[in-house]
């Protein structure tokens, strides 16, 4: 900024001229492009460093923030240089400890003809969820590698997801040249290992530089210390490279719907971000997944009205047609719309601790719709290292694998390669809310689009007059030798006595036909009671009481089952027994066999048992008797 005071000057035109040039700096920096960007590779790489010499090099530094990056780079004493441009990312203490990336670190700044937000990401094997995080916004990714190392295990695995993630633009940073004596062989020896492997993941091209981080060489400049290079220095390419917003743009208008903007009765328009494509009032457009037609009236910001809108702009459309939409639908070029369906291929990155059970109903984030899914086991896990498809049946944390999913109801999507706001997603826990996946859509499974709902003449209502009675599921969990079956037979035989339709569903002998071929892992526990989810439905259906005796250790499950039925018709009872009073039953012995290591994978012993949290009814089995509680129990269903 220039210095606008002068002797013959009020303070008065001084502050005014001052506001002009704020004002003019500000203007310059809205209209600039935005690119994001990651850096990415191997740790004690130098990214970090990298990107404290971006900071430092673009003045975007504040003198408060310099005096204290030098009082703490004395401390953890740098190598012949008073600054230690890591310590500008390296936030968290464990980080500056141990000279490590942990979390991702997002900073700003600005050069002349463009604005960045690069994210540094965490180069441990284990933090690999945390770079997928990083990469799943970025425009550009740089990798670097170590000019004394190579090419090192993180930098495939870093350029197979960055690659994985959609990111076109890569950059291969060979750092710490300095090290090597700035050596045009050992840069030249690197590019063609990297170039081998890449061209292995379909990465046809990329930009090669030869940088030092910690003494600033082809950074900002041409280094006088790489003769032998010709190319742009990193900061001019970032500069020059073209963006993905600009790309979007030529594809087919697309917006996923945020929110229904609805301030009085004389305006409802439909706001998000214009995802892709281009929209311009008078343009037909088509509602997803719903197929209805209209035609846009407005395209309406706070700004007022726009003659047309782009990609990565926010706005609020107005239909000239009053058609149901709401928040989770897509608007999109009535010539060129979406696709819709709910079974999909999909590439998956497990981010979780506990590993990925198939079968397993997870909440799935895609754009603004939510849906419960389904995971089935994978098809294959991909090994980074070699691109070798692995045989595996389950994923663990930061596993990458190709598997099935099915939703519980239609989404709008198009392949991550073509569009990554309707192709990428999120799995979310549905007890914890914790995110467990990232995932790319590939494509719709053709049975998805094949398969439809038959309607039938006879409703399940009708079927449910005919024998007098309300079909409901009594679902009952507890552990092994609690008195589930002793109680649910004693349940059926006073309601047959009763003149009602029942059936029992019990876990051994489900297991000796329907679901013979699944063992009692976590994730076979898991298929077990899906299946037995979708029986019972079937009969409920069918105006049936439906009395099911299964340990269902997972609160998961017995909540994926609840949500299957009609609201009311799911009933949790709770067999509660002390563990100790079931193993001493221990009717069948199996806890002995458990004890003596005989029985794997058994519920109280060697597996957990997650109680229910809050039962329609509970039943302590210290207090009554069989007979007692099946009074209770159909007191509860029959008025």
């Amino acid at each position: 900024m220039t210095d606008v005071r002068s002797p013959q000057q009020s303070p008065y035109q001084v502050d005014a001229l001052i506001a002009q040039d704020i004002d003019a700096y500000l203007d310059r920096h809205q209209h600039k492009s935005l690119l994001r960007f990651i850096t990415c590779g191997s740790v004690d790489d130098g990214k970090s460093t990298l990107i404290g010499r971006l900071l430092y090099d673009s003045k975007m530094i504040f003198e408060d923030q310099l005096a204290a990056l030098e009082s703490d780079s004395k401390k953890v004493g740098t190598q012949g240089q008073d600054i230690d441009f890591a310590l500008l990312v390296d936030g968290l203490a464990a980080e500056r400890e141990q000279g490590i990336t942990i979390d991702v670190a997002y900073r700003f700044f600005a050069t002349e003809k463009r604005k960045f937000i690069v994210a540094d990401t965490p180069g441990h094997e284990q933090y690999t969820r945390n770079m997928v995080t990083g990469a799943s916004t970025a425009d550009l990714a740089v990798i670097l590698i170590d000019a004394r190392k190579g090419v090192l295990t993180q930098t495939r695995r870093h350029s197979y997801l960055a690659h994985l993630i959609g990111i076109r633009n890569l950059v291969l940073a060979v750092n710490k040249m300095d090290l090597v004596g700035y050596d045009h062989a050992v840069f030249d020896e690197i590019v063609a290992d990297y170039r081998s492997f890449a061209e292995s993941i379909g990465v046809t091209d990329f930009t090669a530089l030869p940088i030092s981080g910690f003494r600033g060489d082809n950074i900002t400049s041409a280094s006088a210390n790489t003769p032998w290079y010709a190319g742009p220095s990193l900061v001019e390419h970032l500069e020059t490279v073209g963006l993905d917003a600009e790309a979007d743009q030529a594809k087919p208008f697309r917006l996923p719907v945020q929110w229904v903007n609805r301030p009085n009765l004389d305006f409802r328009g439909f706001a998000g971000l214009v995802a892709t494509g281009t929209i311009r009032p008078g343009d037909p457009v088509r509602i997803l997944p719903s197929g209805k037609t209209s035609t846009v009236a407005r395209i309406v910001t706070l700004d007022g009205d726009l003659d047309e809108a782009v990609a990565g702009q926010s706005v609020t459309l107005t239909l000239t047609d009053e058609v149901d939409c709401s928040r989770g639908d897509v608007i999109a070029s009535a010539a060129a719309p979406p696709q819709v369906a709910d079974q999909f291929e999909a590439t998956i990155v497990w981010m979780a601790e506990d590993e990925m059970l198939p079968g397993r109903s997870y909440w799935l984030k895609l754009g603004t719709q939510t849906a419960t899914a389904t995971v089935q086991a994978p098809k294959y896990q991909v090994n980074v290292n070699t691109m070798e498809q692995l045989a595996a049946k389950t994923l663990d944390l930061n596993a990458i694998g190709v598997a099935n999913l099915s939703t519980d109801k239609p989404l709008v999507f198009e392949p991550y390669a073509d569009n990554r706001s309707l192709g990428g997603f999120i799995l979310v826990d549905k007890l914890t809310n914790a995110t467990v996946a990232a995932g790319m859509l590939h494509f719709s499974l053709r049975r998805s689009q094949n398969i439809h709902w038959q309607p039938t003449d006879v409703s399940r209502d009708t079927l449910a007059s005919l024998k007098n009675q309300k079909p409901v599921v009594l679902w009952f969990t507890g552990l092994s030798g609690a008195g589930k079956s002793t109680i649910a037979n004693a349940v059926e035989k006073k309601l047959v006595r009763m003149n009602r339709h029942t059936f029992l569903l019990d876990g051994d002998n489900v297991r000796h036909g329907l679901n013979k071929d699944l063992g009692f892992t976590d994730a076979d526990r898991v298929e077990n009671i899906r299946r037995v989810g979708e029986v019972a439905k079937l009969m409920t259906d069918a105006g049936l009481i439906v009395i099911t005796a299964f340990i269902s250790p997972f609160r998961a499950e017995r909540e994926m089952v609840r949500q299957m039925m009609q609201p009311g018709e799911f009933i949790e009872v709770h067999i509660d027994t002390p563990l100790a009073d079931a193993e001493r039953r221990d009717v069948k012995g199996l806890y002995a066999k458990a004890r003596a290591g005989q029985l794997a994978n058994f519920t109280g012993i060697d597996s957990p048992y997650e109680p229910p949290e809050d039962p329609e009814i509970r039943i302590d089995t210290t207090a009554l008797t069989p007979d007692e509680a099946a009074d209770l129990i159909i007191a509860r269903i029959i008025p």
